[in-house]
């Protein structure tokens, strides 16, 4: 243990679980589609340049099982995408998500690999996870959506409820577009913390996310919505962060999970925000600071979105060497 003026710092390197394989990168879709399957070699390419492997902990994905997929999906969705991946072809959605073979096992292996981290999160064997394809917040409950044929978020969060207990969830998301999938899923469900900077909807898919959209019901005002300005950068990210950190602290999640899609890094040839790197890695610091504040310390970082590959690479790399350095904790 180290001072660090008013602070003090652990200096025990924390044990970081990064879930990367060959099958993981097989989400994604033909024909020079943005969500293109070299998504994974390009985060992968910085990660050894980074060096990263060696200070990691590395694990294999898995296919989610059936099962574990009905906790989010509806047995209708599974079915029409199923039957679309023997074929082979047509769409998913109303045209962002297309069809190809073995899109449906493609699509549940995502969600096995972020299952993978969070058993492990949940099972002590690391503190903090990240699994660079993965974060698909716009698949519905029931349909597939922008990109997104399964919303491995979704099934986290239900299975973390239902297998481990825990009665409330942190949600943040820093992707460009806003997380319908997930606000939406649970927008009635108090237990599930809701935190979402993005770009305004007013000007990019899926067009919602308004600021006044807060929950419903008894989950009223457990969800904060964000929108930007199309063009703001790290200051106008900087000037609203801290009420995402201040909304969290007031319902102290026993989890947190971080979708920090590129695609709001300047240069995304699909958005038009304009932060760099540096507003996702201090997201990332802030959220361990505050995991480890709550006295569990579990982040669990999803790369959601990014569709410039030197941005991806940039920015998800940044959130791992965030996640790998020590969080201070406050004294008394």
């Amino acid at each position: 243990m180290a001072m660090l003026g008013s602070l003090a710092v652990d200096t025990t390197p924390p044990r970081v679980l990064v879930v990367n394989d060959e099958p993981l990168g097989r989400y994604g879709f033909p024909d020079g589609h943005p969500f293109a399957p070299d998504r994974l070699a390009a985060f992968n390419r910085e990660f050894r340049e980074r060096g990263l492997g060696a200070r990691v902990l590395a694990a294999a994905s898995r296919q989610a099982t059936e099962q574990e997929l009905l906790s989010f999906h509806t047995a209708g969705h599974l079915s029409r995408v199923r039957e679309r991946s023997v074929l082979g072809s047509g769409y998913l959605d109303g045209g962002d998500t297309p069809a190809y073979r073995g899109v449906f096992e493609a699509a549940a292996q995502v969600v096995g690999a972020t299952l993978t981290a969070v058993h492990a999160l949940m099972a002590g064997e690391a503190r903090r996870a990240f699994v660079p394809i993965a974060g698909l917040h716009h698949a519905a409950r029931d349909a597939a959506a922008g990109f997104c044929v399964f919303n491995d978020i979704g099934v986290a969060i239900e299975l973390l409820r239902r297998e481990h207990g825990l009665a409330r969830i942190g949600y943040v998301d820093i992707d460009a577009h806003h997380g319908d999938g997930v606000f939406y899923g649970f927008e009635a469900d108090p237990g599930v913390i809701f935190a979402d900077i993005h770009e305004d909807g007013s000007s990019l898919y899926p067009g919602t996310g308004a600021s006044s959209e807060t929950g419903l019901g008894e989950a009223a005002g457990t969800k904060l919505n964000i929108p930007l300005p199309a063009e703001s950068g790290d200051a106008q990210f900087q000037a609203v962060w801290p009420e995402v950190l201040a909304h969290l602290a007031r319902f102290q999640p026993q989890f947190l999970i971080l979708q920090c899609g590129a695609d709001s890094l300047a240069g995304d040839p699909l958005t038009h925000l304009r932060l760099t790197s540096a507003s996702h890695a201090q997201a990332a610091r802030d959220l361990v600071a505050l995991a480890e504040r709550l006295g569990h310390g579990r982040v669990l970082g999803l790369g959601g979105g990014g569709y410039n590959r030197g941005n991806l690479a940039q920015g998800w790399n940044d959130v791992v060497e965030s996640f790998l350095a020590p969080a201070p904790l406050p004294i008394g």
